[in-house]
């Protein structure tokens, strides 16, 4: 029993856990430099909305509500990424951010963790549109008191980017676990935020049926027998064990 949970683990965790510790070990802080940013960011939007003069310039520049034009919402999502939402613990975020964008960062590179992290977060903003225009009698509907609440913040590009690098790295369990427990929060509380955290999802797996329908379109490398795909992290025709270059 003890043996098949460790190859369990092995084989879920162990491509994804070499890629991360081998970045933090050679590069320690300097493995994910945007994280950190994105870390103080946060904290920072945070410290600021907290004060009475602070507040509103942080709504002006970073929430984002159904109810706002769509030009200023778009203007307005990449910094919601970084907007925690008001009424719940800020550590909460914090911790979220620097443990899925650090762990994305290292295994995807920090461009494409910022690509992906806006994907799911404009997914999610888009959503909420559709969803008022269905009305509460759909099951994909939302009431329209939900055109005035702020948009998930950084939780939606979260749980984008975990699903993602889940995929990437063949951890499929684990992926279908952070799915499930969407499902499941949007069953116990159908609000907008679990909704959207649904669409995010959803927009990262339409990405991942684009990214794979054009990796199997591709010709295989020189010198490659068309066998099993190289095992994640590793450049096809090489025998690396490290992680991809990220910057």
């Amino acid at each position: 029993m003890k043996s098949a949970l460790k190859g369990f683990a092995h084989r879920e965790w162990g491509p994804l856990y070499t890629a991360v510790r081998t970045a933090l070990v050679t590069r320690r802080w300097r493995a994910i430099p945007m994280t950190l940013a994105a870390v103080c960011l946060t904290g920072l939007f945070q410290l600021v909305q907290s004060q009475d003069w602070g507040y509103q310039p942080v709504q002006n520049i970073g929430s984002v509500r159904a109810e706002d034009p769509v030009w200023l919402a778009l203007l307005r999502t990449p910094l919601s990424l970084f907007v925690p939402a008001l009424d719940l613990p800020v550590w909460g975020a914090l911790a979220q951010i620097l443990l899925v964008f650090g762990i994305a960062e290292i295994c995807l590179g920090r461009w494409r963790t910022l690509a992906i992290a806006y994907l799911a977060t404009l997914a999610g903003t888009l959503y909420a549109r559709v969803g008022i225009a269905l009305g509460p009698d759909s099951p994909l509907g939302l009431p329209a008191s939900d055109a005035r609440v702020v948009d998930t913040g950084p939780s939606a590009a979260v749980v984008g980017l975990a699903v993602y690098v889940c995929w990437r790295y063949r951890a499929r369990w684990t992926a279908g676990l952070v799915v499930l427990a969407m499902v499941v929060e949007v069953l116990i509380k159908p609000n907008l935020a679990g909704k959207e955290h649904l669409a995010a999802i959803l927009g990262v797996l339409l990405l991942i049926a684009v990214v794979a329908w054009r990796e199997r379109r591709q010709p295989p490398p020189p010198g490659s027998d068309g066998g099993e795909d190289p095992e994640p992290g590793v450049r096809p025709g090489t025998r690396s064990w490290k992680p991809p270059i990220t910057s």
